[in-house]
């Protein structure tokens, strides 16, 4: 399967139509046609639904869009890696993570970076740490902004010296706010919302102890601001770190920090003994320097 292929077949996804991306590659609707005709005998599955007036996916077509594009994203990364001058470096950094207190640090840290390299740029991707150390594993991600624990024979990390809280979300008019803490008991048999990750419930079933059996757990979500919809239509009550909570508006949602206290620590991590760009390994070693921690 060639690349040039793949970006034939991501074109005519994005068109809807081959008379389109025929037009937009600048190659004949026959050739590209006969192109894709041969990946489908290759790979021996059917991508397109050809109707009257567009082209849909089937899944088998849906599956190699999401691959191909991680395939060219990868692709376009490592040709600007190999391109780079040592002594300019231009590129972008691209680092993931959560909705964590710890994303505090990181305007100062890009501002400081720019002064010494002001050519490199980032790519924010915001998502669970699960999904970031997948897209780290594929290379497709440089650094991650993770919440611990953390595999340490897989990434290495600077800790961060930034603590998250966990709290309970609510509407602000809720008898709960009345509350300066939540502890276990006030949430029992109370509709929740809870983290999606099994690695943090199983952290939060530790802190609610004996009323865990007494939940009444009604979704769970991977990012806290999802679940603060919910909130706010008074479906339920939501436990998260309190990472952005802060600038949301207080006029909408509420919160409290959870008793006995619970924390989290974060870390800045990246893969072990991966070759990274310039850019990237510049940004490491100022990462190091700026926050004064030895990594692990």
């Amino acid at each position: 399967m060639e690349i040039r292929v793949l970006k034939y077949f991501l074109t005519v996804v994005r068109e809807e139509s081959i008379t389109k991306a025929s037009e937009v590659l600048h190659i004949t609707q026959p050739t590209l046609s006969r192109q894709l005709a041969q990946m489908e005998e290759e790979i021996g599955v059917k991508l397109f639904n050809r109707g009257s007036r567009k082209i849909t996916l089937t899944d088998e077509g849906i599956l190699l869009r999401r691959r191909a594009e991680e395939i060219l994203s990868l692709v376009d990364k490592t040709e600007q890696e190999l391109s780079e001058n040592e002594e300019q470096i231009e590129d972008k950094i691209t680092i993931g993570c959560g909705e964590v207190k710890a994303v505090q640090i990181l305007p100062k840290l890009f501002a400081s970076f720019n002064e010494k390299y002001p050519n490199v740029t980032f790519d924010i991707y915001t998502a669970t740490a699960d999904l970031v150390k997948e897209q780290m594993d594929k290379g497709l991600i440089d650094i991650g902004l993770l919440l611990e624990t953390i595999d340490i024979e897989k990434y290495e990390f600077i800790r961060l010296p930034i603590k998250d809280r966990w709290v309970v979300l609510m509407k602000p008019d809720d008898p709960l706010c009345e509350k300066e803490i939540i502890t276990p008991k006030d949430l029992a048999r109370l509709p929740l919302i809870l983290p999606r990750r099994m690695s943090v419930q199983n952290e939060l079933a530790s802190w609610f102890g004996s009323y865990y059996k007494d939940l009444n757990i009604k979704f769970t979500s991977n990012l806290s601001t999802n679940g603060a919809i919910m909130v706010s239509e008074g479906l339920a009550y939501s436990v998260v770190i309190e990472g952005a909570v802060p600038f949301w508006d207080s006029n909408k949602i509420a919160y409290r920090p959870l008793s006995p206290t619970l924390t989290a620590t974060s870390v800045l991590a990246w893969k072990r003994n991966q070759p990274f760009s310039p850019a990237a390994t510049k940004f490491i070693e100022h990462s190091k320097c700026f926050l004064g921690i030895d990594e692990v």
